[in-house]
């Protein structure tokens, strides 16, 4: 399964994202089945990956598993329990 979060190297909330995401990753005992992954978009491959993905907004995190998303939030730091609902879309 795979966690990727989309957004700036200097966005404050991009930062946020990603440490809450690692958090509850570890926490919720999936750490050791997710890929967290965070695409900067200042890059060239970033932007690339970003415009594959139909990122208009900052943050945006993307839960898949098999390339299919199950979660996706765009503009912000997602709910808790609606990226735990999506990791556990995923467990099976």
């Amino acid at each position: 399964m795979k966690v990727e979060i989309f957004g700036k190297d200097d966005c404050a909330i991009c930062k946020s994202t990603k440490r809450k995401l690692a958090h509850f990753v570890e926490k919720w005992g999936y750490g050791d089945k997710v890929d967290l992954v965070f695409v900067s978009m200042d890059t060239v491959d970033g932007m690339a990956e970003g415009a594959f993905q139909d990122v208009d907004e900052i943050p945006t995190t993307i839960i898949s598993q098999d390339g299919d998303a199950v979660g996706r939030w765009d503009g912000g730091v997602p709910p808790s329990a609606e990226v735990r609902e999506a990791l556990a879309q995923c467990r099976s």
